[in-house]
């Protein structure tokens, strides 16, 4: 039967049982739902819109746990349905559908699931299913029928069309190609491959694996010793490997967006949790690339080419919902992302249409694995095949091969039928567990892979590669009963890991993942015989059973034959008194504007290891050139990421835009100190094209052929990647082609995070900048941001005429950095010079400029300031020493300037003179941001947020905080215990554990992990425990309300409820709860407010998550960990959705111990009442805070940290969990 609930915000939850609840269990479903009030009647009367029947969401997967884990069975499923006016409401037709009076047949399927089928026409199956195979593989596959002597089943011939897509064999690169009549030497694939072989420097895996790795250095590992139940946390060393995974996910994002681009970021993650035999993801990237969103009337570059009708999405929904999609996954599942990019273009000429309708997502990521377990073992018969993650449903049937071909190719059934669903929390899950068993002394993985394209068929043929294996399509979770087999071993449902352990090792995982509420299957085991069968052991059917040698075929290769077209565009024209307003269009271009609306909205501080991310300066603006995290918590050694591409150079000049789009990520990524200079690179190649159309295969080749020879001759190597060779968008009459387009993704071992430089000019007239160009050619516009907004690309684009001297150049600026000679750096890259030296002043309000630029020797002022040839700008804190080691090494450079009184940048060169006011032009690089945030923020506060900006700025007061170790008592090499115990308690989804046990232990605690399940179980009862801390996260992932469903677990189960009592009833203890661990405190009531109404939490103003490093006043209070910090004013990370105090009583009858600074969003960043960010108990021991101080305990945290102080040990935070150290020794 079908309940429905009406919430207090007049939605209404359908929630599907198969039994009927008692009144105890519907008081339970009452309260969970806010006091919702359940309907006397079985139908709905009016119209409703909500998730596709056919569609079951993550929203439900979670809820329906959260009913299980407060003892209420038998809940199938729970969905939310919003009242509309009537059947012509707009909704979306991706996600939703309309229910005129909705009852008792709201969730139900009238299908039956299909039986196996017997294809005799594998041709016209292929047409109608739209598997994309080609002629030679319909063929080939004939064949396998007549050697098998009977016809395949629809489960082979979909599957094989799954494993073999271009998506996942990447037949073109490693195709032969014959361009203008000659064949070609090498494949794509050995271009890209010789990289690692003439530079191998550290790789240790490379195109063998999920994602790639090399060596890295020695790290501490910080995890519980035991983990199937509650342990101490424990240092130990390791010898680490470092990953570098980047994924495209084209065709989901383009039909819908948010899924799409979570299922792409989520999908990535998984990758680098498959390397070896298990590794750690830590921080991810993203890039966006989509055609003009046109968010305001009468933008020039925008006028020159005409809107299509979007098949889906319009280009400013994809940006949004895409960027909301990716964020909301890292977000939930704890990896922030740190680096990324977005282009928008659009280009008519030549009768050809070119522009991002097809669009690209990009997602990467670096994390690190232990070197010892780097390498994926080999099963032997009998070891058994486990399954971690969710049900099966009918949702992303055929994704792999959809991807492989033209979107608007196939019936948009067939492709909506592509479409993913994203559940993070499980995922998050999964991880843990995985993570349990990556951490122990002896990893009992043997080979693990992720689900993606292709689902169960090609996760776990690859599994059983070397031996084969039978699978018991039985054993398979199902969420959908009218599955068939097919689609049950074919979907690509996500947030599912296939793993082969021994069988004595699977007891422990079971443990585990039950401790971690991650859904564990065995399903199979390997078998020694080659053979591959899905069988069911209920009803008998074998819906596959062939050789592995069939599945993976050897069909013919794919031969590409094409002619070089020689494509001309118009060359540029510009004129010398626009310079002001070339410059001012430039900057509101989103390929070069502030990227504000994009890091507002994502998590960059989670896991407690950034060490930089976008946001920089006193603004806290995001302008950094590189993303770095450190590999343990003692903050030393580290990895940095940045990105590159220059696809519309490309078009000019395929093989210059190879060589830009790895010039770009290098010129990114040289500010952080490396171990071995430019050798210590390594780069991800992710290959965007429209192949197979006339002269773009000739292209294609260029392009990749151009990186390869580059990357090999300036040292580097690209030891992963992927490809989409269908980039193209089809029309009724008409097509779109994207541009050929190569983004590069680079990872490298960090020797020291604190020595980063930041693009964040020293305003000091004696610290003089330098220019030092990459290029080593004459200046050249073609293809850069200005051709974009003239609607000319040009003839010629820039390039690296010297790749020896390149890396000579990147070498000295390495040393410059690793001295610590210079204060501030940038790169030149999209938007010129111009942009570079204005960025380097935005992020403060008192920099400003006094330039000379003859030297550099260009004439034309609009070439020398637009031109996009690779180089940097230095600023020098040793001008002398800068100067004397360009000069040892032979690097060229230019003193360009020094730092001047005013907010202008004024610019001589060669005779002329022209000043650029830096406020002006700062805010229009900002609106662009704004534009967009309209559309997330909402309008009120995206031009709140936007009138405020400049006045956010970061001041701080440390009182008498010295920043010394031994000045508070810390040993940071401690490994020994103390006796001084406390817990972390965490619940699913909750994802800030890590960093908090750290900074307590840090503080000199011994420290617990200690899970629900521990507590529901009796396993825990926190009696020897004097410290507790509910850690931050997105705790069963927000749904019904952050914390609800992590309160109802402690409400509702006997033993869990027992322990927090007894806990709090004794007078020798502190609690702390930070984010989700501060609602849940205040859900529970934990922080007695007196007489006055009690405390609750709302969702931000804003109505979106919000991430930002901001300013917080701490007050005279009473706290045990606050109260002797009243008077300061520090710099904290804010990341939540749901972090509104609402405090009914007048502000002095709640005690408040620390607020946000400034009243205006988003200083105060949900709109807490009276500006609160915590609350406390009367007697101090109890404190709930929404700020994360576990994740800005030392000055890297910190986005922008006081330059006189940057030899300190840790921030003033640490002073919290000291208080509490002394205060629970002197009771002990």
């Amino acid at each position: 039967m079908v309940l429905f609930f009406t919430t207090r915000e007049k939605s209404v939850v359908a929630i599907e049982t198969s039994r009927d609840l008692s009144g105890e269990e519907i008081s339970k479903l009452s309260w969970l739902l806010g006091e919702a009030r359940v309907s006397e009647v079985p139908v709905l009367k009016g119209w409703y819109a909500g998730p596709r029947k056919e569609m079951l969401t993550p929203w439900s997967t979670n809820a329906v746990e959260i009913t299980q884990n407060m003892g209420v069975e038998g809940i199938v499923r729970m969905e939310e349905l919003v009242p509309v006016a009537g059947p012509g409401v707009p909704f979306d037709h991706m996600l939703q559908a309309l229910y005129h009076n909705p009852g008792q047949e709201i969730f139900t399927i009238h299908h039956q699931p299909e039986p196996v089928r017997e294809i005799t026409d594998i041709a016209a199956c292929n047409e109608q299913e739209g598997l994309a195979l080609s002629q030679e593989e319909v063929e080939y596959l004939q064949s396998v029928a007549e050697a098998l002597g009977r016809p395949l089943t629809d489960s082979e011939v979909f599957g094989f069309s799954q494993v073999n897509s271009e998506h996942c064999r990447h037949k073109i690169f490693n195709g032969t190609f014959v361009i203008d009549g000659k064949e070609q030497e090498e494949t794509l694939f050995q271009l890209i491959k010789k990289t690692s072989q003439v530079n191998p420097n550290k790789i240790v895996s490379a195109y063998r694996d999920n994602c790639s790795f090399v060596e890295g250095p020695m790290a501490e590992q910080f995890a519980p010793e035991v983990q199937d139940q509650p342990g101490w946390f424990r240092v130990t060393d390791m010898e680490t490997v470092l990953s570098l995974k980047a994924e495209t996910h084209n065709f989901p994002t383009t039909v819908e967006p948010f899924n799409g681009a979570s299922t792409g970021t989520g999908g990535e993650i998984r990758d680098r949790m498959a390397g070896g035999r298990g590794s750690i993801p830590v921080a991810g990237t993203a890039v966006y690339m989509t055609a003009y969103p046109r968010t305001e009337a009468a933008r020039p570059w925008e006028e020159a080419t005409t809107p299509r009708p979007w098949l889906y999405q319009t280009p400013e929904e994809i940006l949004i919902k895409a960027s909301n999609g990716a964020s909301d996954f890292g977000n939930k599942f704890g990896q922030p992302i740190i680096a990324g990019s977005v282009l928008t273009f659009e280009h008519f000429e030549h009768h050809k249409k070119y522009g991002y309708d097809k669009v690209i997502m990009l997602a990467g990521g670096i994390g690190f694995g232990k070197k010892k377990e780097s390498l994926k073992g080999e099963p032997v018969p009998g070891d058994k095949i486990v399954l971690l993650g969710g049900d099966n449903y009918r949702i992303g049937m055929g994704g792999g091969a959809v991807s492989s071909v033209a979107t608007g190719e196939f019936g948009n059934a067939i492709e909506l039928n592509a479409v993913q669903r994203a559940n993070p929390e499980m995922q998050k899950r999964v991880f843990n567990a995985i993570r349990a068993l990556t951490e122990m002394e002896v990893n009992p993985v043997i080979s693990i892979h992720d689900h993606g394209a292709g689902g169960h068929l090609n996760c776990l043929s690859e599994l059983v590669e070397s031996t084969g294996g039978k699978i018991d399509t039985a054993r398979l979770p199902v969420g959908d009963p009218t599955l068939s087999q097919k689609e049950i071993i074919g979907n690509e449902s996500q947030e599912r890991m296939g793993l082969v352990l021994h069988e004595k090792d699977v007891p422990l995982l079971t443990r585990i993942a039950q401790r971690e509420r991650a859904p564990l299957y065995v399903i199979g085991e390997a078998t020694g015989d080659m053979q591959f069968t899905f069988e069911n052991s209920v009803t008998g059917e074998k819906p596959i059973d062939w050789q592995l040698g069939y599945m993976f075929g050897k069909p013919p290769k794919t031969v590409l034959e094409d002619t070089t077209v020689k494509m001309r565009f118009r060359e540029m024209a510009w004129s010398q008194e626009k310079l002001q307003a070339y410059t001012e269009m430039v900057l509101q271009l989103e390929s070069v504007a502030c990227k504000d609306w994009l890091t507002n909205k994502v998590d960059r501080s989670v896991t407690g290891r950034i060490a930089k991310q976008q946001g920089a300066g006193p603004l806290h603006l995001p302008l950094n050139n590189v993303g770095v995290v450190t590999l343990d918590y003692q903050g030393r050694a580290g990895i940095a990421t940045s990105v590159g591409h220059a696809p519309v150079a490309g078009m000019v000049d395929a093989p210059a835009g190879s060589v830009l789009s790895i010039a770009e990520a290098l010129t990114n990524i040289v500010w952080a100190p490396l171990p071995d200079g430019i050798r210590s690179v390594s780069l991800s190649a992710n290959w965007m094209w429209p192949a197979r159309n006339p002269g773009e295969n000739a292209r294609l080749y260029a392009a990749v052929k151009a990186a390869s020879d580059f990357a090999c001759q300036i040292g580097v190597n690209i030891p992963t990647g992927k490809d989409s060779m269908s980039m193209t968008q089809k029309y009724p009459g008409d097509v779109v082609y994207a541009p050929g387009t190569v983004i590069i993704s680079a990872s490298a071992e960090v020797t020291d995070v604190h020595k980063v430089i930041e693009p964040v000019l020293c305003n000091d007239p004696s610290m003089p900048l330098l220019f030092i160009d990459f290029s080593f050619m004459p200046r050249c516009a073609g293809g850069s941001a200005l051709a974009q907004l003239l609607n000319r690309l040009g003839s010629q684009a820039p390039a690296v005429a010297d790749p020896g001297k390149f890396s000579a150049a990147f070498d000295a600026v390495q040393e410059l950095v690793d001295r610590q000679l210079i204060v501030a750096g940038h790169d030149l890259s999209s938007g010129g010079l111009i942009t570079t030296l204005l960025e380097m002043c935005f992020s403060d309000n008192v920099s400003g400029l006094d330039l000379d630029l003859s030297g550099i020797g260009e004439p034309d002022t609009v070439k020398l300031l637009f031109s996009e040839n690779p180089g940097v700008v230095v600023q020098c804190g040793d001008a002398e020493a800068v100067r004397e080691v360009l000069v040892a090494r032979g690097v060229a450079f230019t003193e360009i300037g020094r730092p001047a009184p005013g907010r202008v940048v004024r610019i001589r060169n060669h005779g002329t003179e022209t000043e650029f006011d830096i406020d002006s032009l700062r805010d229009l690089w900002f609106k662009s941001s704004w534009l967009l945030d309209r559309k997330q923020s909402g309008e009120a506060k995206a031009l709140e947020r936007y009138r405020h900006f400049r006045e956010n700025e970061l001041h701080y007061q440390f009182g008498s905080f010295t920043g010394k170790y031994a000045d508070y008592g810390i040993d940071p090499a401690r490994r020994e215990p103390t006796g001084i115990r406390a817990a972390i308690i965490r619940e699913k989804g909750v994802n800030g554990d890590r960093e908090m046990a750290w900074m307590l232990y840090l503080a000199g605690f011994d420290v617990k992990d200690v899970h629900m399940t521990d507590l529901i179980s009796g396993r825990e009862t926190l009696e020897e425990i004097h410290l507790i801390v509910f850690v931050g996260g997105f705790s069963n992932s927000d749904v019904l309300g952050s914390a609800k469903g992590w309160a109802g677990a402690f409400r509702y189960n006997e033993k869990a409820r027992i322990a927090l009592e007894n806990f709090y009833q004794r007078n020798d203890t502190l609690s702390l709860g930070v984010c989700n661990g501060c609602q849940l405190m205040i859900e529970l009531g934990l922080i007695p407010a007196g007489r006055a109404p009690r405390p609750a939490m709302a969702h931000n103003d804003s109505h979106k998550f919000e991430s930002a490093f901001l300013n917080v006043d701490l007050l005279p209070n009473p706290s045990v960990m606050l109260g002797n910090m009243a008077g300061l004013r520090l710099g904290v990370w804010v990341a939540h959705g749901e972090g509104k105090f609402i405090l009914g009583g007048s502000e002095e009858e709640y005690l408040i111990p620390m607020k946000y600074s400034r009243s205006f969003y988003p200083a105060n960043p949900n709109g807490s009442a009276y500006d609160a960010a915590a609350l406390c108990s009367p007697d101090g021991r109890h404190l709930a805070m929404m700020p994360h101080l576990e994740r800005a305990f030392r000055p890297y945290h910190w986005a922008w940290y006081p330059r006189d102080r940057k030899m300190d040990e840790i921030t003033p935070w640490m002073q919290a969990f000291v208080n509490a150290r002394d205060w629970i020794w002197e009771r002990l």
